[in-house]
């Protein structure tokens, strides 16, 4: 599983959680609380009335004196209050008087007077000067109809002469509390689906960072060309040590590598230049003197062209990118580069075609391509038999500029088709001269791949190799 969506499944647990709590917190304390509140409301008003019942009920006239009247001229009142949003437009109260009894005296609404309550928590616990309270289901199977009692004592000095019972159905708060219910609801989804929303962002950001970070490290551990990708926070902090690590550890590899291959190909210019140097200590005729001087010579030469081109190499491998792309047209960068190699050329007798058609304009290092189109026309002289035609064209393709540098050589053997852009590989020359660094078409493709774009070299048709190297259009 990724980490990302570790990430946000975690977060959304704890979310989940956080939710399913304050929905246990709000069943547990803001129904009870409610449900507290309305019953100390009653306790209010059941002593309030207890105290404006005790003349008519010590008098006996409980059922049809002025409270009994006042209380039943409440139920046809028109409170017509507005609570919050909703209209509250009668009483929602029964009152009921029980004797010192227990037997119901008075009921305002005229069910269950000469009942005996006595059994009841409201009416028992209060004539024992306790505390008197109660809730009943009015249909047993219906949690919604159960009806809060509240009861206070009707005293006659320190006597309990009666009990006097306040009850309200719970329904009557029911409103409240059902809109409480979706109030909460509604901003715990909001909350929820805020929380989801940026669980997603954060897993999001979070795996994009990772994952351009993973991508690099696959990249330089591949040995591709990669660049540091841009991140933030301890994510840029992370990927700049990988970059100093990278660094460090091409650096070194780099050396190694050329070290040891650049130990390797001078070995053979080496061995003629000591060998030509035992020659000359001793006496030669003047013709062999100069023979073997001019190929100590050659051989000097080939060893700096050798640790020149393997500088320039090495400064290509290291660079990621291209700092200061400028626009480079191709056309007249062909013809300087072949301005660095005609002398040669003329030696052999070649020639230069050229079939720019629409030529070309890529953005780039103008240095690094003018050295790509010389190492190519150097191979190709190489190879090129005296007196031929080096042809060289540029074409669009699509989106990319295509360059091929072609001659009539000996082509490229099957054995060596996948190695000729290896570092230090190279073909005998057909003319019997001595093989060449190894470098120059490594250099190609280095520079080729800096520029985004790639580098093959492929038989001709009707003999010969040509040698293609394809450049995005800017």
């Amino acid at each position: 599983m990724r980490i990302g969506l570790r990430i946000l499944l975690g977060y959304f647990a704890i979310v989940a959680l956080a939710a399913l709590l304050l929905a246990q917190v709000f069943v547990r304390e803001v129904k009870p609380g409610v449900r507290q509140a309305m019953e100390d409301t009653l306790v209010d008003t059941a002593n309030v009335l207890a105290e404006l019942a005790a003349d008519d009920l010590i008098a006996g006239r409980i059922a049809d004196g002025r409270f009994a009247q006042r209380v039943r001229a409440l139920r046809e009142r028109d409170i017509g209050a507005e609570i919050w949003g909703f209209r509250k437009r009668e009483a929602a109260y029964r009152i009921y008087v029980t004797d010192a009894d227990g037997v119901v005296a008075f009921d305002s609404e005229g069910r269950d007077v000469g009942r005996d309550y006595s059994r009841w928590n409201d009416v028992y616990l209060t004539l024992r000067g306790q505390y008197g309270a109660r809730s009943t289901r009015e249909d047993p199977d219906d949690d919604s109809s159960s009806v809060m009692h509240v009861a206070a004592p009707v005293m006659d000095g320190t006597r309990i002469a009666g009990v006097l019972t306040v009850a309200k159905p719970n329904r009557a708060i029911a409103p409240f509390i059902a809109r409480s219910e979706a109030t909460v609801m509604r901003w715990g989804l909001v909350l929820m689906g805020a929380a989801l929303l940026i669980g997603l962002l954060a897993a999001w950001w979070l795996s994009r960072q990772l994952g351009g970070l993973r991508r690099y490290a696959e990249a330089v551990t591949a040995g591709e060309r990669a660049q540091l990708p841009a991140s933030a926070g301890e994510f840029a902090i992370l990927g700049r040590a990988l970059e100093t690590m990278r660094e460090r550890l091409e650096g070194r590899r780099h050396l190694e590598r050329y070290v040891h291959g650049l130990t390797h190909e001078l070995k053979s210019p080496l061995a003629a230049v000591r060998g030509a140097a035992e020659l000359l200590e001793g006496p030669l005729p003047e013709a062999e003197r100069a023979r073997f001087a001019a190929s100590v010579r050659e051989q000097s030469e080939r060893m700096a062209q050798m640790i020149d081109k393997l500088l320039a190499l090495v400064a290509v491998e290291h660079r990621q990118a291209i700092e200061r792309p400028e626009p480079v047209d191709l056309v007249a960068l062909l013809g300087d580069a072949w301005a660095q190699v005609e002398t040669r050329a003329l030696r052999k007798g070649l020639r230069l075609q050229r079939d720019v058609g629409e030529g070309g304009s890529v953005s780039g290092d103008p240095f690094l391509l003018r050295q790509l189109l010389v190492n190519l026309l150097d191979n190709a002289i190489d190879f090129a038999p005296s007196g031929s035609a080096i042809e060289a064209s540029l074409r669009r393709v699509e989106r990319s500029v295509r360059i091929d540098i072609a001659d009539r050589g000996p082509g490229v053997p099957d054995y060596a088709r996948d190695r000729v852009f290896e570092r230090f590989y190279s073909l005998p020359r057909p003319d019997g001269g001595s093989r060449s660094s190894g470098i120059g078409l490594a250099f190609v493709a280095e520079v080729a791949q800096l520029h985004g774009g790639s580098a093959r070299l492929d038989d001709r048709a009707g003999g010969g190799a040509v040698a293609s190297v394809t450049l995005p259009l800017p």
